[in-house]
């Protein structure tokens, strides 16, 4: 093979996955109008641009990956159900101008790296049993690139894709990120339904208005989420997570006493927990946000971090939460 057909070859494998079917310039989606009909795996301008619009307006879908695909879907179905429009969560470009008509502001910024994104402690990896996970002193995030892209709602590889050849790790460094930055004023949620089927969770205000909706993971088969309503009983930010094997019975756990597991973004319940009337059941973050609507839980709410964390600032004791099949 020729050295520069291979040296060609190389640059493409070491991109982020989709980065080289668009144009990624911040230009090229400040300005996207139409979406792109390409493959699945492809990153789209103004799928990132309708993904910061959507998160915005709390419409959440997960994470900001670029990438079209059910928890976008969701998003926009609820978003329209909340909008009196016809709900059938297609992205196209009469939502895309509504929802951008509502701020006006770029759906992207640029942002410096700061000291304290990449001061750490990070660790080298997350252990995959809680028996480890107990070890640690905090679970922490692995590496400033991390950090950054959960900081703006972000998927790792959208990160990249944004800020070829950036270096994560190095305070001073200009870089392109998703303008997240959420509204001052808080709406009060008065009522949740936690929809099963689709994988999702809706928020209503005491005007019975829906003002929120996050993509969820929803129990499982062996360890269903509750049935029935309950309510939010407190709310812990930073939570310490315990695994107590005479109340739980998770499959691989092998733990004779209490399990306390430090408090991080990476701590099997993230940096949220919103606890519910209902024995060991609540609504919490997660150390996989991309994984959110894609896995199972055990038996819990499970939304992103920074879902969990919004919701949970608009909540308080008494809010009413109903599972529903």
């Amino acid at each position: 093979m020729p050295a520069i057909l291979f040296l060609a070859l190389m640059i493409v494998m070491l991109l982020p996955q989709g980065a080289l079917a668009a144009e990624l310039s911040p230009d090229a989606v400040e300005n996207a109008q139409s979406f792109e009909q390409g493959e699945a795996n492809t990153i789209d301008p103004a799928m990132i641009r309708l993904q910061v619009l959507l998160d915005r307006s709390r419409f959440s879908p997960g994470v900001i990956d670029g990438l079209a695909g059910e928890n976008v879907s969701k998003a926009i179905s609820a978003y329209e159900q909340a909008n009196g429009l016809e709900a059938d969560g297609k992205p196209d470009e009469k939502l895309l101008a509504q929802l951008a008509g509502e701020g006006g502001e770029p759906v992207l910024t640029r942002y410096t790296i700061k000291e304290e994104d990449v001061s750490g402690p990070f660790l080298d990896s997350v252990p995959e049993k809680l028996e480890d996970m107990a070890k640690l002193d905090a679970l922490s995030y692995t590496s400033p690139r991390e950090l950054l892209a959960e900081k703006f709602h972000m998927d790792e590889d959208l990160l990249e894709a944004l800020n070829p050849g950036a270096d994560f790790s190095k305070a001073g460094t200009e870089i392109t990120v998703a303008r997240v930055s959420s509204r001052e004023e808080k709406e009060t949620v008065t009522r949740i339904d936690v929809d099963k089927s689709l994988g999702g969770l809706f928020a209503y205000d005491d005007q019975d208005e829906l003002v929120a909706f996050y993509p969820a993971t929803i129990g499982s088969s062996d360890m269903p989420s509750p049935t029935g309503t309950h309510e939010v009983r407190t709310i812990a930010p930073e939570p310490t997570y315990y695994y107590d094997p005479k109340k739980l019975n998770f499959s691989g756990v092998k733990a004779d006493g209490l399990l306390e597991i430090a408090a991080g973004p990476n701590n099997p319940v993230g940096t949220v927990w919103i606890d519910l009337t209902e024995p060991t059941y609540g609504i919490h973050g997660t150390p996989e946000p991309s994984l959110i609507a894609k896995t199972q839980s055990h038996g819990c709410v499970r939304l992103t971090n920074w879902d969990a964390e919004e919701l949970s600032k608009m909540v308080k004791k008494g809010t009413s939460v109903a599972f529903k099949d």
